[in-house]
């Protein structure tokens, strides 16, 4: 059963439930995003010390963020953060299900300087054949037009137009100015101070604005999808299935996505075994690598 005492106000969810976003204000406090904030700092710190390339050298994907996958493995500092059960409360309250898992998490940090990010929705690059997903976002020291804030394209988690792979890797992802996906919709712009997080929905239309502040845009964001979401089509592989085994049509519950929500206080999972190779981006490999692209 869901909290008895819920997290989200009902004006939250009816938010999210008409845009496929909402910024709940206020979840975090000043202790959490020192404490936190700092302990996404080092892990991404260790992760992306051994990258030689100048800023110019790296892909368009690369010139958008640094982007450290499941910090929650290798960095126990922040698995507090990434099962945190006020925002993963929320993330299940604002979906409507009693329980959810980590598809992963991931620090995005969007340096001085950074391109924007590109058009997209999340859904077609996980293997899920129930699009019961929701992402957590967190601007330890806010996000503005200035520094790389989101905008999400109202209601398009509920546009019935077929929905093509939007290639924000190699590509520019969707045109919202004269594509079809987005119906013509300008995307809205969501300025968020430091211990709100914002929510959207796996089917959202969202980017983010570059960074032309003088500071590195410091987010960390968690997936989370319904407890008992299934893995969809062959051939289609993510880490976040292939490590723990999972075959097509069995339900996606393994070691590498665990519960988060609900949790006991103080109880967080174990340390999977690493990726074997290391993959790129996740614990264990390096995070660069211009010839793979990353999840």
């Amino acid at each position: 059963m869901l909290s008895a005492m819920p997290i989200v106000s009902p004006a939250d969810r009816k938010t999210f439930e008409e845009n496929g976003y909402v910024v709940v204000r206020g979840l975090l406090s000043a202790d959490e995003l020192a404490r936190f904030g700092a302990a996404v700092d080092r892990g991404v710190a260790r992760r992306t010390g051994g990258d030689p390339r100048p800023f110019e050298a790296r892909s368009r994907y690369e010139q958008s963020f640094l982007q450290c996958i499941n910090l929650w493995e290798d960095c126990e500092d922040v698995r507090p953060l990434t099962f945190h059960q006020g925002i993963a409360g929320a993330a299940a309250e604002l979906l409507g299900v009693p329980a959810i898992r980590i598809w992963h998490d991931q620090a995005l940090y969007k340096e001085a300087g950074g391109r924007g990010t590109d058009p997209h929705h999340d859904q077609a690059y996980w293997p899920l054949a129930e699009a019961n997903t929701i992402t957590a976002w967190i601007a330890f020291d806010g996000a503005d037009l200035e520094n790389g804030c989101m905008g999400y394209v109202p209601g398009s988690h509920r546009f019935d137009e077929k929905r093509d792979f939007p290639n924000i890797f190699t590509s520019t992802g969707f045109d919202l100015e004269k594509g079809a996906v987005s119906r013509g919709i300008p995307p809205r712009f969501e300025i968020v101070k430091a211990g709100d997080v914002a929510f959207h929905h796996g089917l959202t239309i969202h980017c983010a604005k570059p960074n032309s502040s003088a500071r590195t845009r410091r987010t960390h964001t968690m997936i989370y999808f319904a407890d008992g979401s299934t893995r969809r089509r062959a051939g289609f592989s993510h880490p976040s299935v292939d490590r723990g085994g999972i075959e097509v049509g069995q339900a996606v519950a393994s070691a590498v996505t665990p519960i988060a929500y609900p949790r006991a206080a103080g109880d967080l999972p174990a340390t999977p075994p690493p990726p074997e190779p290391p993959i790129p981006g996740w614990p264990g490999g390096n995070t660069w690598n211009p010839e793979v692209t990353t999840f």
